[in-house]
């Protein structure tokens, strides 16, 4: 499916940048801006980034890593 129709960038191309992120550093995030480079484009008018963002969502590798979750509970004890 067709997910952004000014860059033609479909639901697989999507899929596929954030694995191909993933495997290359488990723990980056990953960004709409980050995929849209990834797949060499820049987005254009924005009226795709909801069904762009929801088609981000559905992928198991976009998650953020294990060991960045909860930062903000994690304090320090020394200053």
């Amino acid at each position: 499916m067709i997910v952004c129709h000014c860059t033609n960038i479909s639901d697989h191309e999507i899929h596929s940048a954030i694995d191909w992120m993933r495997a290359a550093d488990p723990d980056t995030i990953i960004t709409p801006g980050k995929v849209y480079r990834a797949l060499g484009k820049k987005a254009d008018c924005g009226g795709c980034l909801s069904l762009f963002m929801d088609t981000m969502a559905r992928n198991p590798s976009l998650g953020v890593p294990s060991e960045l979750r909860n930062l903000r509970g994690r304090r320090s004890t020394g200053a």
